[in-house]
């Protein structure tokens, strides 16, 4: 398959998300002639151009996994001054372009590369030229990446400007929940029979074939539709309640199966159905803590927000975070707990969120407890002064964190019960969940 179309697509960072969601979905879609990236990684940015700007990526499937090759695309250093002017130029004739760098503090720096001074110029002159209209999709995991995002941007923009370079440009938020990432191993990349990056590469993404991806509604306000080359993707007009269902569902219940198998000792997510009780224990949790508060919150606001439609989300995720073919680890999925145990991260936000709503979180509180006991084998402390150094700047309410951190005390009792009668099988028994 070559590269055919009219439209041009320019990606930020070059990574898991960026190559197997928004290039792979941007070149299959046969709606561009111009497949455009920005790395900062010089090793990387060089592997691409010795390989005549293509790259390969794996894709999970439920029965097993397909390797395809994506490209060519034009890869730039932001960094360096003559690969920084193309992808300048390039930005002034994209019409799709999207962000997937760590988080939205790299959207901007003192640097010249800086990926907002780059995006500010490039708009600039495609709103002297005359260019065509875009969007832009920040797919950093934040529920204001965009309004950041256009912020730093329009600070970078002559304020005598601002109004012609709005005309052509809309900044959408982003929903993906679509898992995977960078597989390093070698012996992992041989056992599973993953392809490289690159020709001779050391990195293989492995993602899930998950494309329904969910953004805000385009609306440039001329009554004018804006017709997208990534046609897979799909607006809502209001994307905050479907974040929330992303971080308080999806994210929340995969922190819980991820520590929930550190505590049994689990190497990977896939080995979760193995263990007696694991799933009925993380599906109650999914559906009646997470899912019943988000839809006595949402109730009616879409099909999502029903019994029957957070039930049928539920157990789709459930089979895709399990996959044997997408090998996710427990360790990956469990990374960073400080962060995941943060005041309206998806642990502790899932379980205010439930409390507010009247729902006593019991299953997410022990994955919370034993997040914090992950937390303290390599942070020692007590408990409570633990979180509170991470709830710090947050401020919380006293009265609602006496009422997460009773939780998590009773939690961190059960999970002790849990683990000293040998994980006995009927988990919901065990802790006192039911």
């Amino acid at each position: 398959m070559a590269l055919s179309g009219t439209h041009t697509f320019v990606g930020f960072g070059f990574g898991a998300i960026q190559s197997n969601l928004f290039l792979y979905e941007a070149f299959q879609s046969g709606n561009f002639g111009r497949l455009v990236v920005a790395e900062v990684v010089p090793e990387v940015v060089a592997a691409i151009r010795q390989d005549g700007g293509m790259f390969r990526v794996n894709i999970a499937h439920p029965d097993g996994v397909q390797q395809a090759s994506v490209g060519p695309v034009q890869i730039e250093n932001p960094g360096q001054p003559d690969d920084r002017a193309r992808l300048i130029t390039a930005l002034a004739d994209a019409h799709e372009i999207s962000t997937a760098v760590p988080s939205v503090s790299f959207y901007a720096s003192p640097d010249e590369g800086s990926l907002h001074h780059i995006l500010a110029e490039g708009l600039r002159q495609k709103a002297r030229a005359g260019g065509p209209r875009a969007v832009i999709y920040a797919a950093e995991n934040h529920n204001h990446a965009a309004e950041i995002l256009e912020a730093r941007v329009f600070e970078a923009i002559p304020a005598a400007e601002h109004a012609t370079v709005r005309e052509h440009v809309r900044f959408l938020n982003t929903v993906i929940g679509k898992m995977g990432g960078v597989v390093t191993s070698p012996e992992e990349m041989q056992e599973a029979g993953l392809v490289p990056v690159t020709s001779g590469g050391s990195r293989a993404f492995l993602v899930e074939a998950f494309n329904r991806i969910l953004i805000s509604r385009i609306d440039f306000g001329n009554g004018v539709p804006f017709a997208r080359g990534i046609s897979v993707f799909e607006e809502k007009a209001d994307l905050l309640p479907f974040e929330e269902a992303k971080l308080y569902g999806h994210n929340a219940a995969h922190a819980l199966a991820a520590y929930l198998g550190w505590t049994r000792g689990l190497k990977t997510i896939a080995e979760l159905p193995q263990q007696p009780g694991l799933m009925a224990f993380l599906r109650a949790a999914f559906i009646e803590e997470s899912g019943g508060a988000l839809i006595r919150k949402y109730d009616g606001l879409d099909a999502l927000f029903t019994p029957a439609g957070y039930t049928a989300y539920v157990d789709d995720l459930l089979a895709r975070m399990t996959n044997p073919y997408l090998r996710d680890t427990v360790e990956r999925v469990g990374r960073d707990p400080q962060r995941k145990l943060g005041w309206d991260d998806r642990l502790i936000g899932t379980m205010r969120l439930a409390l507010r709503q009247g729902i006593r979180p019991v299953r997410f509180a022990l994955g919370a407890a034993a997040a914090l006991e992950l937390l303290r084998a390599s942070q020692p402390g007590e408990p409570d002064v633990l979180l509170d150094s991470l709830w710090r700047d947050s401020a919380p309410d006293a009265t609602e964190r006496e009422a997460v951190l009773a939780l998590i005390h009773a939690a961190t009792d059960r999970l002790r019960a849990w683990r000293a009668a040998g994980f006995e099988p009927m988990l919901e028994r065990v802790v006192g969940a039911g």
